[in-house]
């Protein structure tokens, strides 16, 4: 496709936690964890960094670091988010592990391969996350929960100066979980970090909080995005705000597989109101933009949903991954999706007990696709009005017994 969709990876791929930087060549640069698909475990033992020059096409430019090459951190299985930070020439790169410790490398790219330094003295818990001021002063934040904490960097930008250590958030006041993130904007600094306000204490927004203060100050303002609904299970998000060619995104994650792993990363454009607030954005499959409807579209693209429906990995699927678990009363919701006359809707799947599909153009219902047994994906379609304009699509299945969805389309 020549337009982004979401996730933005190759679907195989699962990287979470994502910190997005530009740097000095222009390309955005994408630091993450990396999940292992269907493995019911946060992260692997390496990163990857992901590049691109147009938010579609994405390099991957292969294992920038692993686990063993953190020696002091024998023990351990995984590595958890990271993030980056350059400084004279040199890029440093800022991880953590399990049992709380975090570390850095150094590289002389941005990719890597990045050499580890060591062990972080008097950081504890996890989720490093390093800003560095228009006067050159390097902030590290890290931490969960009331241990969120921020110090000053020292110059060579892998200690910490222990005297300035400070809690610049708190679970009461912030609803602070994990992930922090900042950046200054306008002059103020921003701290977007996985907010726990929402859904009985889950952790699934992307909150944020504004300070005239690197260090100390800052004001909650709200929720940048949700991922509530991405899958029966989702349960955490963590992610970044970055400007690329004039316009701000926020970078999340999203659950698969009916569980709290195998996350796929999202974006989505964001916009500052002329209070200096951030508006909060709903999930997309276009990334804030529009996809073609004349253009088949992978089910598993799907930006929101609800009942026991989730996506994950099917080996009978075109793209490799299906809409699977789908029982009666579940929904599927696409947001954008830009018509042009078409009059036919088409979805391919399988069904073992029989499956009504209805189809809901911004909320109103507009034909349905009726599918008995079978055992094999198999195509379907329906008359419909001819539809014009940029719509959100959402779609009701009802039925008997258990449904996979492959792929819908609209024809004229």
């Amino acid at each position: 496709m020549g337009h982004p969709v979401n996730p933005i990876l190759p679907l195989d791929i699962f990287i979470p936690d994502v910190e997005a930087h530009v740097w000095e060549d222009g390309r955005i640069y994408l630091y993450g964890s990396m999940d292992v698909k269907g493995r019911m475990d946060y992260c692997s033992d390496e990163y990857h960094v992901y590049s691109s020059d147009d938010m579609v096409n994405w390099t991957d430019h292969g294992v920038s670091f692993k686990l063993s090459d953190a020696v002091w951190a024998k023990g351990n299985t995984a590595l958890y988010a990271p993030d980056c930070a350059y400084r004279n020439g040199k890029y440093y790169l800022y991880y953590c592990v399990p049992d709380g410790r975090c570390g850095v490398a150094v590289s002389d790219t941005p990719t890597g391969p990045f050499t580890d330094v060591g062990y972080m003295e008097h950081l504890t818990m996890i989720d490093p996350a390093v800003f560095i001021d228009d006067d050159g002063q390097a902030y590290i934040y890290w931490g969960q929960f009331d241990g969120v904490r921020v110090a000053k960097l020292r110059e060579n930008m892998t200690e910490i100066d222990p005297d300035t250590i400070t809690q610049p958030l708190n679970v009461a006041e912030h609803g602070f979980h994990e992930g922090a993130s900042v950046k200054k904007i306008g002059g103020k600094y921003y701290f977007v970090y996985t907010d726990t306000h929402r859904h009985n204490g889950r952790a699934t927004s992307i909150g944020y909080a504004v300070s005239d203060n690197p260090m100390s100050g800052f004001e909650y303002k709200g929720v940048i995005v949700d991922n509530f609904s991405c899958d029966p299970e989702t349960w955490n998000n963590h992610g970044s705000i970055q400007c690329y060619k004039g316009q701000w995104y926020v970078f999340y994650h999203r659950s698969t597989h009916g569980s709290i792993y195998s996350r796929h990363v999202c974006i989505e454009p964001i916009e500052f109101l002329t209070d200096g607030s951030i508006k909060e954005v709903k999930m997309t499959t276009s990334c804030g933009g529009v996809v073609p409807a004349h253009e088949p579209m992978a089910a598993c693209r799907a930006a929101e949903m609800s009942g026991k429906i989730r996506i994950a990995g099917d080996r009978c699927s075109e793209y490799g991954f299906s809409l699977v678990g789908i029982e009666s009363g579940d929904t599927a919701t696409y947001r954008y999706v830009e018509f042009n006359g078409e009059r036919v809707f088409s979805a391919v799947l399988k069904t073992c007990g029989g499956m009504r599909t209805e189809l809901y153009i911004d909320g109103w219902y507009e034909g349905c696709i009726s599918a008995g047994p079978t055992a094999e994906y198999t195509g379907l379609s329906a008359d419909i009005s001819p539809i014009t304009g940029t719509h959100e699509v959402t779609l009701k299945f009802f039925g008997e017994g258990v449904a996979s969805l492959d792929s819908i389309s609209f024809k004229k």
